[in-house]
């Protein structure tokens, strides 16, 4: 750092709506960052870009986050210094344009860091839902009364827990899910067997992870050729007393299909941070179906995780000012795969 810290600074500029920047970029991150690089100006949100895009002219790096303007044409002309967007949140796929890569400009994100509550969140789920957790408590909670007879309840010991795509995320589930005593299977077409042996899964197809699995936990990216891959079929395939855990993407799951399903599967359970749309229509039946759990996109950074965000922003900035290689860059083939 000290080496960095003798050159002269670059230029940078946070370009993120405010409540982003205070929940992402905190006093020590922004400390940080504010040691290493010239912040030429206050935090400038979406709509200031877009009127006043001349703010940009001298930026070498942006730091970004919830509520970045989209990077196309207009934005590039005015800021015809810019090499580096440091985005201090998930997904960039509503912010990069082709024009962006055209460039030649470098992004890097915090999707890794976000994808660690979701870990944590799909863990506390998987769990509960091995208990029956959801089914007791609204089922309690809907007739006033304790259930007459408790049944169904598989328990963590000996269980079966499928995961559904061995990306980031999905890898992270699998590690936290090694102390308990579950058999963990998978379906992930790119997966290698190396990763399969360490990760400690047993790699299988799509349908056994319906057939065996006791809780089914979704982590599949939404891209053309992932929309709408799980049906009905596949709910009907599940075993008795079963949960299905999504907090992926909504459109991954043909949820019209699903709902046929659960109405009559009323053994199944599902737990759904997100849908589609997002959220669900007035008059949709997730709302209503009691073997239905939603929760609102709450999987993801909130409160003070969504410091860590910044902090992994931060650690990208140090490796990026020395010309160390990135941990967390996306380049125009990995943007194409992820979600």
């Amino acid at each position: 750092m000290e080496r960095v810290k003798r050159q002269m600074k670059k230029k940078g500029l946070y370009v993120l709506d405010k409540n982003s920047y205070n929940l992402i970029y905190g006093s020590a991150e922004r400390k940080d960052i504010e040691n290493l690089v010239e912040i030429i100006a206050p935090v400038q949100d979406r709509s200031v870009v877009e009127k006043n895009p001349e703010i940009l002219k001298d930026v070498e790096i942006i730091f970004s986050g919830w509520g970045s303007p989209k990077i196309d044409e207009k934005v590039l002309a005015a800021a015809p210094n810019l090499e580096m967007v440091f985005y201090g949140a998930g997904s960039i796929k509503g912010i990069v344009t082709e024009a962006f890569w055209d460039r030649g400009i470098r992004i890097t994100s915090a999707y890794a860091a976000n994808g660690i509550p979701v870990a944590e969140y799909t863990l506390s789920q998987i769990l509960f839902s091995l208990k029956r957790g959801w089914h007791f408590a609204l089922s309690i909670k809907n007739q006033a009364q304790y259930p007459s007879k408790i049944e169904g309840i598989i328990g963590a010991y000996g269980s079966t827990v499928g995961i559904i795509s061995l990306g980031m995320i999905g890898r992270y589930v699998c590690n936290l899910l090694k102390p308990f005593d579950i058999q963990v299977i998978a379906y992930d077409p790119y997966a290698s067997n190396e990763l399969a042996m360490e990760l400690n899964v047993e790699l299988c197809s799509l349908d056994e992870i319906f057939q065996r699995s006791h809780v089914v936990s979704l982590h599949t990216p939404w891209l053309p050729e992932t929309e709408g891959m799980i049906t009905g079929r596949h709910f009907s395939l599940m075993k008795k007393y079963a949960t299905f855990i999504n907090t992926a993407r909504g459109a991954v799951v043909r949820e019209d299909e699903m709902i046929e399903v659960l109405r009559t599967r009323q053994d199944l359970q599902a737990v759904l941070d997100v849908t589609w749309p997002e959220p669900p229509d007035t008059n949709s039946p997730l709302y209503t179906l009691p073997n239905i759990v939603l929760t609102p996109h709450i999987a993801g950074s909130l409160g003070k995780e969504c410091n860590r965000m910044g902090r992994y922003m931060v650690e990208e900035l140090e490796r990026y000012l020395k010309g160390d290689e990135l941990k967390w860059e996306i380049t125009r083939d990995k943007a194409a795969i992820l979600a």
